[in-house]
């Protein structure tokens, strides 16, 4: 085990932390505890935000040496940080750090960066990218898997792990699972923080939130495990035979000795319904996974907006702003989240209490017409002012990144009105919220009060039910289950002072769960095949969970405190409801971790004696025939073209010439042609000509072969147990080439110009 470089990424983030405070407790002054739990976020959201419009000149040192100066350069501007608040950065630094062991723990036990049948994931996408921009003078990098051309795929998260790389002078494969440590720590970092400021705020116990929040985001899973287990130990008929709580499995014949850390994550037919825990636990550095700090440093950033005082326009304006530089960050390193901030600003901006006219300036102001008297009216003036923030929000952050929008292009398009969800599924992904949410937002919207406000109260609570049951008869079960919600949120934050920024983001969740149900990106390769919103909900539903997560702390805590109990039952009995509830929230959504942990814990490392962050370790172990080929290659220097079998996929078999694109994966070496996904990228036609250009190269004539060698720029040409398999094979012949590396049964080959 590698103790030493934990110790070093630990204090780097620790440092980066302190070196931001003032910094965040200049943009958090009106927040609990200044927001020192963003300190780690919004210190790498500067390094990556000024690292890429530098590295676009020069990557590497200079690109990270601008971020870091600047970064200092604005702690000095606004200066020391509050000495009172000491003891509250020592405890933020105590749950990063165990947030962080915990994640190096889980790490140390799978750090294989892999395709199947050594690990499932993406790891070979992002450890490629990774390797590209280590080898890259200047951004974008080339596509390893697409060579002579930019990478057209988000690569933000790597980008910064490269610079942490760089700062820490730590070797890729030992970098790859540091910085997905440092991921999640930050991410449960800032769940804690936030969700103690609002709990706080509320008069609520701030660590019993904090806690959680940190569970839900971290630990906690959905309610698939639950439900197997309540199957399991109570095996009545009805309970076995419910809906399956997957495609691929039935309730009645599982055990506990069945458990998969996998099935979770494929509940809703043809998506994918990943949470934060599933997805460290399966290991890819991968960019649904990376953003989700900087998402909650936005949300936390519209919290401080909506504690700022009516009469702090300029205060707000600035808050306002600095969302900006964070919605660029979360473009290049997810674009999924990219509107998530715009929408998150507009629910901010809508609904704290500062009129949003305030923002303005004087002269623009004053040509605004006023709201009419009407409440119709004064919502649509609040709205429409609202959503004007957000776009000028995502287009300032669009602007500071234009060159990521200007090198990257897709085939995808915008689909509406994809398959719709089941309800079971429905309640089974996201029940463990709902639990907590339908009673703390029902309580409040009935409330206390005279006659004529529970009359009022009344007919609401019919109406919202009354659209849930038409929306359930016409068969549209996500709206019948997360509709009537959504209204009476957004009625409560508009009627009840006792609601508060929690209740956006259950609102904010509830719209992106809705969204996918009515709109979806297109995949052009998944038409007709049932898996049409695969990706959409896949990416879509890790931002519902992670805007959830915090809700819940608060949620969870008054329903616990006396004062927060449920207003319309407000009794000491339903008071000790509330707190069974939430026990029971806990127990089933950590049901997923008490089976899913302990068995991941029990595992051996692939090649390795021991616990290693070592991600590469497996290859000598599993793949020695081509081990030093890749060895070889990794050591040359530059961006050298390679050929290998194409395409590759999410399997490294190589007697089955199933060769992954390992070579380039590996090593961020480009070659002609990579894994299949590059279609999804380019498009079928760019795709299939090079498909067939490799093809030729390896069983072509010498004429043909030669025109493509000099085509590409090809340095070298790989052949290994997957090529030999796959092709028949010419090329060895080829005049051009010479033995540049000789192993067993891998030779790789150097081409001379002519």
């Amino acid at each position: 085990m590698e103790y030493g470089l934990v110790a070093l990424w630990l204090a780097t983030y620790l440092s980066i932390g302190a070196l931001s405070l003032p910094l965040a407790g200049a943009a958090f002054s009106t927040v609990r505890g200044r927001g020192v739990a963003f300190a780690i976020p919004i210190g790498l959201v500067t390094i990556a935000a000024v690292g890429y419009i530098v590295g676009h000149l020069a990557f590497g040192l200079p690109a990270l040496l601008a971020g870091l100066a600047v970064l200092a350069a604005a702690s000095v501007r606004f200066g020391d940080f509050e000495r009172r608040l000491w003891r509250h950065a020592v405890e933020i630094s105590v749950v990063f750090a165990v947030a962080f062991l915990f994640a190096v723990s889980l790490r140390a036990v799978s750090p294989a960066i892999a395709p199947l049948p050594i690990a499932a994931g993406e790891k070979f996408l992002d450890y490629g990218l990774l390797r590209s921009l280590l080898r890259s003078p200047a951004l974008p990098p080339e596509d390893m898997w697409f060579a002579g051309e930019a990478v057209q795929y988000y690569y933000g998260g790597q980008m910064l792990t490269a610079l942490l790389a760089t700062l820490t002078d730590t070797a890729p494969q030992f970098a790859y699972n540091l910085a997905l440590a440092g991921f999640y720590a930050t991410l449960v970092t800032a769940a804690y923080g936030l969700a103690g400021a609002i709990a706080a705020d509320h008069g609520a116990p701030r660590r019993f939130a904090a806690v959680v929040a940190a569970f839900f985001v971290g630990i906690a899973g959905n309610l698939d495990t639950a439900v197997r287990v309540a199957a399991w130990a109570l095996p009545s008929e009805a309970l076995a035979t419910l809906p399956g709580v997957g495609p691929e499995h039935e309730l009645g014949s599982w055990t506990p000795a069945a458990f998969s850390y996998w099935d979770s994550s494929r509940i809703v037919e043809g998506t994918i319904n990943e949470f934060p825990l599933f997805a460290w636990l399966n290991g890819d550095l991968h960019a649904h996974m990376m953003t989700t700090p900087f998402t909650l440093l936005v949300a936390g950033l519209c919290y401080a907006y909506w504690r700022t005082p009516r009469d702090e326009s300029t205060r707000r304006r600035g808050l306002v702003l600095a969302t900006a530089p964070v919605a660029g960050v979360l473009a290049i390193t997810n674009t999924w989240d990219f509107p998530v901030a715009g929408g998150l600003v507009f629910l901010t901006v809508a609904f704290a209490p500062a009129d949003p006219a305030t923002l303005l300036p004087g002269a623009i102001r004053r040509r605004v017409p006023a709201p009419t008297d009407s409440r119709l009216g004064a919502e649509l003036h609040r709205d429409g002012l609202a959503l004007l923030a957000a776009v000028a929000v995502l287009a300032v952050g669009a602007l500071l990144v234009a060159p990521f929008w200007l090198s990257s292009a897709s085939t995808r398009s915008l689909g509406l009105f994809p398959p719709r969800s089941d309800l079971w599924p429905l309640v089974v992904v996201h029940g463990g919220f709902l639990s907590l949410f339908v009673p703390y937002v029902g309580g409040r919207l009935a409330g206390s009060g005279d006659g004529d406000r529970r009359k009022r109260s009344i007919a609401v609570a019919a109406t919202v039910v009354g659209g849930g049951a038409v929306a359930w008869i016409v068969g549209f079960a996500a709206l019948a289950l997360f509709g009537p919600l959504l209204m009476a949120a957004w009625l409560a934050l508009r009627r009840r002072d006792d609601v508060g920024f929690e209740t956006l983001l259950v609102i904010a969740g509830l719209g992106l769960a809705l969204v996918v149900e009515l709109a979806y990106v297109v995949e052009p390769q998944q038409q007709g095949t049932g898996l049409e919103r695969l990706n959409t909900v896949f990416k879509v539903y890790s931002q519902v969970w992670i805007l959830w997560a915090p809700a819940a702390g608060v949620v969870a805590a008054r329903l616990l405190d006396p004062a927060g109990a449920l207003e319309a039952v407000d009794t000491p009995r339903w008071r000790w409801a509330g707190t069974v509830l939430v026990g029971v929230a806990i127990v089933a959504t950590g049901l997923y971790a008490g089976f899913a942990v302990p068995a991941h814990l029990g595992n051996e490392p692939v090649g390795a004696d021991g616990p290693t962050l070592d991600g590469t370790a497996y290859v000598d172990a599993t793949y020695p025939e081509e081990a030093a080929a890749i060895a070889w290659l990794d050591d040359r220097e530059g961006q050298p073209t390679v050929v290998t079998a194409a395409p590759g996929g999410y399997r490294w078999e190589p007697t089955e010439g199933e060769g992954a694109a390992a070579p380039a994966s590996l090593t961020g070496v480009p070659t002609v042609l990579g894994w299949m996904h590059e279609e999804q990228y380019r498009g079928n036609d760019p795709y299939e000509a090079r498909l067939g250009d490799v093809t030729a190269i390896y069983e072509g004539d010498p004429d043909r072969q030669s025109e493509l060698l000099d085509r590409y720029g090809v340095e070298y040409v790989y052949v290994g147990p997957a090529e030999r398999a796959r092709y028949d094979l010419t090329i060895e012949s080829h005049p051009r080439l010479e033995p540049a590396f000789e192993g067993d049964q891998t030779v790789v080959y150097a081409v001379r110009r002519e």
